[in-house]
């Protein structure tokens, strides 16, 4: 069963193949923190401690069906990770490695939302909570689970690499290896003011 995914105005429409493989996680960095900040989005995206729930997948399992001129992306700086969202109404839409090589995307859980199927029906329960030493408060880490849901998602990303599969990425064009959309690199004063607001 596939799992949708929409931005919340609906331009952005797709959905995730084979959900059961992916990873459901916690984010606690302060690079998730400032995105949610940048997009204006804090509220609706970090939880209580500054966290950002993500279903960790790779890229080939990601289609969009609708609005993918809408897709845009940013980067905190001039090598940090592309991180995605809607133009229309700032949803976040997930996180990818500049190098398309690399079969990775972190799907920002505001995106995929749905009554039916739900994301615990989909993915699963939250099995990873990272970067906890960022949280605001006490949050504790689950380092053994972390630890077997990292192996299990290098399996996929070592697997669809030695396939060829990489190149199946909704983010890039990949006879080029360039994003889709051109990302927006912050200067230092607006990292500075999203950082800050984190």
């Amino acid at each position: 069963m596939n799992h949708p995914l929409q931005c919340q105005c609906g331009t952005i429409k797709g959905y995730v193949v084979r959900p059961g493989v992916a990873k459901r996680a916690v984010c606690y960095c302060k690079d998730c923190q400032a995105f949610a900040h940048f997009l204006k989005r804090a509220d609706t995206v970090l939880d209580e401690h500054g966290g950002t729930a993500i279903v960790a997948t790779i890229p080939k399992q990601v289609h969009f069906t609708e609005g993918l001129e809408a897709l845009a992306s940013m980067s905190l700086s001039d090598h940090g990770l592309l991180r995605w969202y809607a133009s229309c109404c700032n949803t976040p839409i997930g996180n990818t490695p500049r190098d398309f090589k690399m079969p990775y995307v972190g799907l920002i859980e505001s995106c995929l939302k749905s009554n039916s199927p739900s994301l615990q029906e989909s993915f699963g329960p939250v099995r990873m909570v990272i970067n906890t030493k960022s949280a605001r408060g006490r949050v504790k880490s689950t380092p053994v689970s972390n630890l077997v849901g990292m192996l299990g998602l290098m399996k996929s990303v070592i697997g669809t690499r030695l396939s060829g599969a990489y190149k199946r990425n909704p983010f890039f064009r990949t006879e080029m290896g360039t994003p889709v959309a051109r990302p927006r690199e912050l200067t230092k004063a607006e990292r500075q003011r999203v950082t800050n607001a984190a």
